[in-house]
């Protein structure tokens, strides 16, 4: 039997302003990415979501990004390594405090936006990120792209791995997400995500942007919390998995 996580990205809002419905998308997903400050996220927020999290059983991950509130963590930037490890490390163990108050723990890591994309190929970046994790706590999973050099650098390190796809990113005949910035990098036709869930799910393919079936093999499904109508869109491909006999359940 097929089995797969469902991760989202929660907590990303600040102060009086939030994004993302962060308690119903918690009764659906089964890990949850929690915004650490720098992209978005607050200390009110991370600890509001740890506790939501930690009462329904939901994985809890530490979403590092880029100092970027501004710009949502999209923008590209140049931090040197040193001071990016630092800064990966700060985020972990700011949201180690929220889990462990309420009861749970932050049990991975995965960058956010930018700093994903860049950790793709970057080794530079990539290994400051590694660096980060390993100085925050040696043996915490890292989620990415299959074939990112994060994955390989953080596997070399010793830390487990955790590979990911997305339903609502449009692909590249390489398996790389296509830029926000592009037409069509984002896919907003709800049945059209469901049904790429379940291909991701049960047989490891995607279409590309070009119309190429390419192998994208991950353990773990990202949906995102900002898209309109998140909540719905989460259930319904929830409810598709399973009802297609693939089980859903956080990784090991």
């Amino acid at each position: 039997m097929a089995c797969i996580d469902l991760n989202a990205d929660l907590g990303e809002g600040f102060g009086r302003w939030h994004l993302t419905d962060d308690e119903r998308l918690l009764s659906v997903v089964t890990s949850a990415n929690v915004a650490c400050g720098f992209h978005a996220g607050d200390a009110v927020t991370m600890r509001r979501v740890c506790a939501l999290a930690a009462e329904r059983g939901v994985r809890i991950g530490a979403q590092v990004s880029y100092r970027d509130l501004a710009g949502f963590g999209r923008r590209a930037m140049d931090v040197p390594p040193a001071e990016l490890a630092a800064e990966v490390a700060y985020q972990i163990g700011a949201l180690e405090v929220f889990a462990r108050a309420a009861g749970s723990r932050v049990a991975y890591v995965k960058p956010h936006g930018a700093l994903y994309n860049r950790v793709v190929r970057d080794e530079e970046q990539a290994a400051a990120v590694v660096d980060g994790v390993l100085l925050a706590d040696g043996a915490l999973p890292v989620l990415g792209l299959p074939g990112s050099r994060l994955l390989e650098l953080a596997g070399k390190a010793g830390l487990p791995v955790v590979t990911e796809a997305f339903a609502d990113r449009a692909y590249t005949d390489a398996g790389t997400l296509v830029p926000r910035s592009r037409q069509g990098a984002v896919i907003t036709d709800p049945d059209a995500v469901v049904e790429r869930s379940l291909g991701l799910a049960s047989s490891g393919e995607v279409v590309s942007e070009s119309g190429v079936r390419i192998p994208v093999r991950a353990r773990s499904l990202c949906l995102h919390g900002d898209t309109p109508g998140a909540v719905e869109l989460a259930r319904r491909v929830r409810e598709r998995l399973e009802s297609s006999g693939v089980r859903v359940e956080a990784f090991a």
